[in-house]
C-alpha cells in the first residue's frame, strides 16, 4: 500500500489543494497528516482527497473540537495528539514531535514506522528497525520547500515529494 504523508500545512490553502493533487495523482490508499491544519476551515480543501486520511493535532492547533468536529464532517479521523496505524501489518506511529512523551513512546521500538512533523524540516532516517520520516512542512513557510511524503507498506520504504 501507498501511503501519502503530510504535516504543517499551516493554514495554506494552495499547499493543500497541491497536496491533495499530488495524492490524488499518486493513487494514495491512505494519507497521514503529522499535525497543524491550524483552523477548520482548511478542511474543506481536503473535500477532493481520494483517499481516507487520519491525522493528530499539532502544537500550533488551538481549537481542537472544532477542528476535529470539522474534519470529521468530510470523513477525515483526528485522533489526539498520538495515535498508532496499522497498514497492512506495517505499525505506524503517528504524532506531531512537539511532546516529549510522544517522541519517548515513538522511539521506544514498538514501531515499524514512525511518522512526525513539528520541524518544518524532510527527513527520511532509518533506525535500528524502525523507518522515521518526517515529511517536511507542506506550507513551506519556513524553509521555502512545500514536500511531502510517500510510503510504500509492502517494502518498507519512503521517499520526498516536492509540491512546487
Amino acid at each position: 500500500m501507498i501511503i501519502g504523508l503530510i504535516s504543517d500545512t499551516h493554514d495554506n490553502i494552495y499547499a493543500i489543494k497541491s497536496a491533495v493533487e499530488k495524492f490524488n495523482q499518486e493513487r494514495v490508499k491512505l494519507v497521514l497528516h503529522a499535525g497543524d491544519y491550524i483552523a477548520p476551515f482548511t478542511a474543506e480543501h481536503f473535500k477532493t482527497l481520494e483517499a481516507p486520511m487520519i491525522g493528530v493535532f499539532g502544537n500550533n492547533c488551538a481549537e481542537t473540537d472544532l477542528l476535529k468536529e470539522v474534519y470529521s464532517r468530510i470523513g477525515v479521523e483526528i485522533r489526539g495528539y498520538f495515535t498508532e496505524i496499522d497498514a497492512d501489518g506495517v505499525i505506524i506511529a503517528l504524532f506531531h514531535g512537539h511532546r516529549g512523551q510522544d517522541n519517548n513512546r515513538a522511539e521506544s521500538g514498538g514501531y515499524d514506522v514512525v511518522v512526525r512533523g513539528h520541524t518544518h524540516r524532510a527527513k527520511i532516517e532509518k533506525i535500528d528497525d524502525t523507518l522515521n520520516v518526517n515529511p517536511g512542512e507542506a506550507c513551506g513557510y519556513l524553509t521555502g520547500e512545500r514536500t511531502v511524503a510517500f510510503l510504500d507498506t509492502e517494502r518498507k520504504i519512503a521517499w520526498p515529494g516536492n509540491l512546487d
